[in-house]
């Protein structure tokens, strides 16, 4: 499993200092289905604003 996962969104809660994430965990999903060819089929859904 990935001992560091980066992250260059600076508005998400979960953004740490060196662009690390700081969520324990990590939702992925992708927008074609089960499956995704490139990393722009899918999102993150562990994202959450820190703007609100």
């Amino acid at each position: 499993m990935a001992q560091d996962v980066l992250c260059e969104v600076n508005n998400c809660t979960f953004w740490a200092k060196g662009n690390k994430c700081s969520a324990d965990k990590i939702y992925v999903v992708s927008h074609t289905g089960d499956t995704a060819d490139t990393s722009k089929e899918t999102d993150c859904q562990t994202f959450e604003s820190s703007d609100l």
